[in-house]
């Protein structure tokens, strides 16, 4: 069996080395020797050959003694050359048809990873585009799959990894909702934007984003001109965040009706 040396942090940082270069075709050897030349490429990085001969291990020998090591490498090998769709396929598979397997988790933590990349833009990380105002289908689905490793495997090496990554994912999503409660105050549909606060902080309690779930709530009722429902949230951000970006003393500043409400009245 292949040792997953890899920490978490070398598996995210994967990167195009190992993708180059033009594949040959698979000859006809028998299965161990065409199994040890898998490794080997897998050990020298030349990813995209490595691929293509577990591929052809996986076609050829699927009931063989290494198949589900086979299965495991290829899952890898897909993750490498950067292919989410064959990453997530083929984890899915072996935790379908392999769910005793000691190995499991980590099919569980590579399909939650592809999941990850998938729900992510390129430019992210330099801050120009937010993936929260995108659909978060890949995300939701990395969000499911790092909780049911840390729910079923809550020791397993991969479960400090998936912990953090859980967190950022919350975040992630309330961000997202609250980009939805803005979009509805600037359509004007108030009823809509308090009640998407609501669920944030209904959701979401330990998140930033409980705090702009509350600003979209205090301008949703100052929108519908309940300014003693606004007050009451508006008083309930002060106290929990009395410096919030919104606020001038007790004055609240909205951001699309281009009025002010007092604590005081």
């Amino acid at each position: 069996m292949r040792a997953y040396q890899l920490s978490a942090l070398a598996l995210v940082a994967a990167v195009l080395v190992g993708c180059g270069g033009n594949t040959k075709p698979v000859a006809d050897l028998p299965e161990q020797q065409l199994y040890q030349q898998a490794q080997q490429s897998l050990n020298n990085g030349r990813y995209s050959a490595a691929v293509t001969q577990l591929e052809t291990l996986d076609s050829r020998y699927p009931f063989s003694q290494n198949a589900e090591n086979v299965q495991l490498d290829l899952i890898y090998g897909y993750y490498q050359v950067n292919n989410w769709d064959s990453t997530i396929a083929s984890a899915g598979r072996f935790i379908r048809l392999h769910p005793d397997n000691a190995q499991v988790d980590y099919a569980y933590y590579l399909r939650g990873l592809a999941n990850w990349q998938a729900g992510r833009f390129g430019l992210e990380g330099l801050d120009l585009v937010s993936i929260s105002t995108r659909d978060l289908g890949a995300t939701n689905a990395a969000y499911k799959d790092f909780n049911e490793l840390i729910t079923r495997f809550p020791q397993s090496r991969y479960a400090p990894d998936a912990r953090q990554r859980i967190i950022y994912l919350r975040n992630l999503t309330a961000q997202h909702e609250l980009e939805v409660a803005d979009f509805y105050l600037r359509k004007r549909d108030y009823v809509a934007a308090i009640e998407r606060g609501r669920w944030v902080i209904s959701h979401y309690p330990q998140t930033p984003a409980n705090y702009d779930a509350l600003a979209s709530m205090v301008e949703g009722y100052m929108g519908l001109n309940m300014d003693d429902r606004a007050r009451e949230t508006l008083a309930v951000l002060i106290h929990n965040k009395p410096d919030y970006k919104q606020l001038n003393g007790t004055t609240f500043k909205t951001r699309h009706l281009g009025k002010t409400l007092s604590l005081d009245g």
